[in-house]
């Protein structure tokens, strides 16, 4: 009898008169994977019947395994569209990379005496990475970035919904609206700016900011395709020559977009406020510019919040618009919502800026799960970014010495004003005081800019002459002076190559975004969720511009050579964000001094 350390092969053969079960010879040898065959050798019929036995069980599992892989795949990238009405709502974070999110939790949890398990509504909507790259460069701009958005496709730096064969392609939006949905845009950049402009105008270059305004009211190839505009670019609509315009021609695209269009226009927090307050309902179309070119940064917009609205308040209200515009609709509505100047903090290299501009846009994307879960019509929330901006990284090493594993959000805490905001100040000043000396600007710098604007008492004396000796320098070594407290690092004033986040609030086919997706993939979702043909919308715009485009107000259109390259410096969007601010800074340059002079 076997026992409990009896192998289970083992050879203890049984009395054949006490037990019928006693294996015959042949058996045995099956069990112990021999036989007579294997003993004596085997005939070669015999193993060629086994070889072709096993080719073929291997192909089959082959065969199976490659459906099983294609299914899941398949299962990724595809799904059924739902029926019936259904919003979405698409968010870009410009310029937020992995490491914006780890400041900004961190920042947060520091500020508001949290525990460390207490994290941003972004972080509870984590759905998976982009990649970012675009057809020209493996670091992409926020043209090609909101083209893989708008379009699914992939295109060069600069372009605005237009392909590498200098072809138009049509946007989500545009198809959007052809199928009887409402649809929106909520920044807080110019609205005429990268990401806005892909979704409803097509140029060859992002600089072309004048061609997309007439194109974003309506005058373009496809007539008006938004229903619903807020952010900041009012000079881009005002003509060349009067107060608050920057166009480079004599167009009042305010009064086309109003006369020709249908527009309602406000242009100001107080028009806002009787929408935002809810005491009025938004009439469609509504264009809302309630800033010359940007809307500040959040930290100083707070402190001018009766001038300038937030993105949250915005979105908010762009979301009770558009709904109440298709309550009796069969269609709901498609809302492009972007944290546009997260980008800009990157690109200045200021770090107290962006929390606060990240914070901003954690709370609107809040506000959008709010609406989805509270609203009767079917929706989904999808965001990600276009692509990272600055390095930004979580840690600095400051000296020679071993690194320290730290960094010190009470830096970021004390400051109450952007390194952009201290640079316009500081302009301002040495604009009323030509003649001031070195010294005399060294002591306005650290006790009416550096002590009440960052909170930092121990700049030093190099810190102080470099900005005053090198006032053009401003901003950029206001940032410095700030990161280098913080112990915060940056490797670019541009843009980086790192996978962006995916965050969704999850819906019909929304697996299919889950992993490593390409940018493309974001748009591809877009189009599929909301069951719109933009290859159509791409078909009807090939038929209406020819490959030498003709841009521009309809009657009074340009012709633009694509063969002619644009330099990379005169393409480039912060160059032009630069040169818009010293516009801006001329325009406003009493307002300005009004407020030195209060801080004074």
């Amino acid at each position: 009898m076997a026992n409990a350390t009896t192998p289970l092969l083992a050879d203890d053969r049984r009395d054949a008169d006490t037990s019928s079960n006693t294996l015959s010879d042949p058996e045995e040898d099956v069990l112990r994977g021999q036989s007579r065959a294997t003993q004596a050798g085997r005939s070669w019929p015999s193993r060629l019947r086994e070889s072709l036995l096993f080719a073929w069980a291997l192909l089959a599992t082959a065969g199976v395994l490659v459906l099983a892989v294609w299914a899941s795949h398949n299962q990724q990238t595809s799904f059924d569209k739902p029926a019936g009405k259904r919003n979405l709502i698409f968010m870009v974070s410009d310029g937020m990379g992995p490491a914006s999110l780890s400041l900004t939790r961190s920042f947060r949890q520091y500020t508001e005496g949290l525990d460390h398990g207490d994290t941003l509504t972004l972080d509870k909507h984590f759905w998976g990475s982009s990649r970012t790259r675009s057809s020209s460069s493996l670091v992409t701009d926020s043209a090609a970035g909101a083209t893989a958005f708008s379009c699914g496709m992939k295109s060069y730096n600069g372009a605005i919904s237009m392909l590498p064969d200098s072809t138009p392609c049509g946007t989500v939006l545009e198809a959007a609206k052809k199928a009887g949905y409402k649809t929106g845009l909520v920044v807080t950049t110019d609205i005429t700016d990268a990401t806005p402009a892909c979704f409803a105008s097509h140029v060859d270059m992002r600089w072309q900011n004048d061609d997309i305004a007439v194109q974003e009211v309506g005058n373009g190839p496809l007539g008006r395709v938004v229903d619903l505009m807020f952010g900041g670019g009012r000079c881009r609509f005002l003509p060349n020559g009067t107060e608050g315009g920057c166009r480079a021609d004599n167009i009042n695209v305010v009064d086309m977009a109003k006369n020709d269009y249908g527009w309602n226009y406000i242009g100001d927090r107080a028009a806002f406020d009787e929408f935002w307050e809810g005491e009025k309902e938004v009439p469609l179309p509504m264009l809302g510019l309630f800033a010359d070119t940007d809307i500040p940064f959040e930290l100083d917009r707070r402190n001018q919040n009766d001038v300038y609205p937030s993105l949250s308040e915005m979105a908010k209200t762009a979301l009770r618009a558009l709904e109440k515009a298709t309550e009796g609709s069969d269609q709901g509505f498609f809302l492009m919502i972007e944290g546009s100047r997260i980008d800009h903090a990157g690109h200045g290299n200021d770090p107290a800026a962006q929390v606060r501009e990240v914070l901003e846009y954690d709370r609107t994307f809040k506000a959008v799960v709010d609406f989805l879960e509270e609203s009767k019509t079917p929706g989904v929330l999808v965001a990600t970014s276009d692509h990272e901006t600055g390095g930004l990284s979580v840690a600095r090493q400051v000296n020679a010495n071993y690194p320290q594993y730290l960094w010190y959000p009470a830096v970021l805490a004390n400051a109450s004003s952007s390194s952009e905001y201290l640079a316009h100040r500081l302009h301002a000043h040495i604009a009323k005081t030509s003649n001031a000396s070195v010294d005399e600007l060294r002591e306005y710098i650290n006790e009416k800019l550096v002590i009440p604007g960052f909170g930092i008492h121990d700049a030093s004396d190099e810190e102080l002459t470099a900005l005053a000796t090198k006032p053009e320098q401003a901003q950029y070594l206001f940032a410095h002076m700030i990161s280098i407290r913080a112990q915060i690092g940056w490797s670019t004033h541009g843009h980086s190559a790192v996978d962006v986040n995916v965050y969704s609030s999850g819906g019909p086919g929304a697996e299919a975004l889950r992993g490593n997706v390409e940018n493309t993939d974001v748009g591809k979702y877009l189009r599929e969720y909301l069951n719109v043909d933009v290859d159509a919308v791409t078909k009807e715009l090939n038929e209406k511009m020819t490959s030498k485009r003709r841009i521009g107000m309809v009657g009074q259109e340009a012709t633009i050579d694509t063969d002619n390259e644009v330099s990379p410096e005169v393409g480039d969007h912060w160059v032009a964000h630069e040169e818009m601010e010293a516009q801006r800074q001329a325009r406003m340059h009493d307002n300005v001094l009004l407020l030195g002079a209060i801080w004074d």
